[in-house]
């Protein structure tokens, strides 16, 4: 997550520096050093930031299951986390998921692949930055 985003995030959910400190459970410099770059923003504070986002900003009646959208065979959806926990809208948010057939290493390569998902495309929409 880049400092642009996580600061269009916080204000697309009208949150001051230090209300979203308190729901980040981090300090308000913290937040101050995401926005200003100074700090490289880590993978459990980009997954509540996107969940925030998820939770408030996008319309998830709309919102279909992650296998039906990938088209995701079903003996691999059976084996899947999201689909065990019932996470198939939340399927981003966990990793040792079975996204396009591969569990990621970790959460930096599982995000490099849902950023370019549909799945996850619904969260973009609401959080891009236009320049």
């Amino acid at each position: 997550m880049e400092p642009r985003e996580f600061a269009n995030i916080r204000g697309k959910l009208n949150k001051t520096q230090k209300e979203i400190s308190q729901l980040l459970g981090t300090s308000i410099k913290a937040v101050h050093s995401y926005e200003q770059g100074w700090r490289n923003i880590p993978g459990h504070v980009e997954r509540q930031m996107f969940l925030l986002a998820y939770q408030t900003l996008v319309d998830r009646k709309k919102q279909r299951p992650c296998w039906k959208i990938t088209d995701c065979p079903k003996d691999r959806r059976d084996g899947c986390a999201a689909r065990e926990f019932k996470l198939d809208r939340l399927c981003w948010f966990v990793c040792g998921t079975l996204c396009r057939g591969v569990v990621h290493a970790n959460w930096k390569e599982k995000m490099a692949i849902c950023r370019k998902c549909e799945v996850f495309q619904p969260i973009l929409d609401q959080t891009i930055v236009h320049e």
